[in-house]
């Protein structure tokens, strides 16, 4: 499924933004920008508050935190967070693509109004279970946050040892580079979520855990047939610009948000660290 023409394959991304521009207009670059928005408000509220809980329960309860712990404590945050805003993320998806000058005559156009329209649409037309499309890759890139914040704690803990004050910018860059490790590593099954969220793959395996997995195999396969195995990698310093700087800044307020919190909840420093 391709919604660029073979010419573009080639391209930077620099190149491709600045062909869109032209071609549909400098606010393409921002379609569906509420949505993007709306969607990591409710996911970052939901893995934050899930993690901070658990890293409550388990540090008060059995020590100080560990890689480990760290790993333990993403996944489960990561699995609560899918959970419960995939059906955001499919709308998501389907709002940012809506009105893009599709390359590809199997693509059709959709006709939302918004993302409360979108919700009854796809119910209605596509059937409540569409809402979750995407979510067995999206359960296995749990690995992405868990990863995460298992760098950026371990990173935290070395530069905070003997009580030394972190700054926002060394916050800044571990984050930063933490998010980078992540979104390096799960690229692949980043862009085969994409595919599946925006519902117009259309597969011939049967449904079930076995059909998502060789549904997921299938993209993953074609791809490199496409385009090699370098393919799967086909726009990652984008998503590394996106991802990481946005992480970066969140990790930054995180931390603010946090220390705020845990002084007027009266909790102990060592849940900082």
């Amino acid at each position: 499924m391709h919604s660029v023409d073979e010419n573009r394959k080639s391209k930077s991304t620099p190149v491709i933004l600045a062909e869109i521009a032209k071609e549909e207009g400098i606010m393409a670059l921002y379609r569906g920008w509420f949505p993007v928005i709306s969607s990591l408000c409710c996911s970052n509220f939901v893995y934050f508050y899930t993690f901070n809980s658990l890293k409550r329960i388990m540090v008060t309860s059995k020590g100080q935190s560990r890689p480990a712990k760290d790993l333990v404590m993403g996944f489960i945050a990561g699995a609560v967070n899918v959970l419960l805003t995939t059906p955001m993320w499919v709308v998501n998806t389907r709002l940012k693509l809506q009105g893009a000058k599709f390359r590809n005559e199997d693509l059709h156009q959709t006709h939302y109004k918004g993302i409360f329209d979108a919700f009854s649409q796809i119910i209605a037309n596509e059937g409540v279970g569409t809402l979750w499309n995407g979510t067995l890759p999206s359960l296995v890139l749990v690995f992405n946050p868990a990863v995460q914040f298992m760098f950026y704690e371990g990173m935290k803990r070395r530069l905070g040892r003997g009580g030394r004050r972190i700054s926002s910018l060394k916050i800044f860059f571990i984050g930063a580079i933490a998010k980078a490790i992540a979104t390096s590593a799960t690229y692949p099954l980043q862009t085969v979520q994409a595919i599946l969220r925006f519902g117009q793959y259309k597969s011939q395996e049967n449904g079930g855990f076995l059909g998502s997995v060789r549904s997921v195999l299938s993209l993953l396969m074609d791809r490199i047939k496409r385009n090699g195995v370098l393919g799967l990698y086909k726009g990652l310093e984008a998503k590394l610009l996106q991802t990481v700087l946005t992480a970066a800044l969140m990790f930054v307020v995180y931390e603010k948000i946090a220390a705020a919190t845990f002084k007027l909840m009266g909790l102990s420093k060592k849940l900082k660290h």
